[in-house]
């Protein structure tokens, strides 16, 4: 497994894993490769220092004991710490509250709403990107969101 940190053209930075330097060439060749923020699948490796292990004799020693800084106050993983995070959570919520959850057939449910097969009806899901750019050159009116769903375990 590789980490690359990337970036996409508006200058979103993030992470992603793959299993090799080959994967990552033919996935990003296809498309595939999309920013986590916006979407854009114009993403190229951004500079990134490598890792290095400690040599033997230093992860023999032991550490001296390094001070941990104080988190800020009231910040937990699943609190949202910006007012980016903020009006996210508040627009995942309100889209939740107020569509209907398609899962996987979200493209089937747009088109067949669009046709007029089915009625009209506001709904979320899933889509793969190649489904996500067919619904769009067809004129389907469909957005992606900045956030991934809530899915339903059993």
């Amino acid at each position: 497994m590789i980490r690359y940190s990337l970036k996409c053209t508006d200058g979103h930075g993030f992470e992603s894993w793959f299993q090799s330097a080959e994967a990552y060439d033919k996935l990003q060749g296809a498309g595939l490769v999309a920013c986590t923020m916006c979407g854009s699948t114009k993403v190229e490796k951004a500079l990134m220092a490598p890792r290095v292990r400690p040599s033997r004799k230093a992860a023999a020693e032991p550490a001296a004991p390094a001070e941990v800084p104080a988190a800020p106050p009231q910040t937990t993983l699943s609190s949202p710490s910006s007012e980016l995070e903020k009006a996210i959570t508040a627009l995942k919520q309100q889209v939740e509250a107020n569509s209907d959850y398609v899962g996987k057939n979200f493209a089937k449910e747009a088109r067949d709403m669009y046709l007029g097969e089915s009625p009209q009806r506001a709904i979320h899901g899933e889509a793969k990107p190649e489904e996500a750019r067919a619904l769009i050159e067809e004129g389907v009116p469909v957005l992606p969101l900045p956030f991934l769903p809530n899915r339903k375990t059993n």
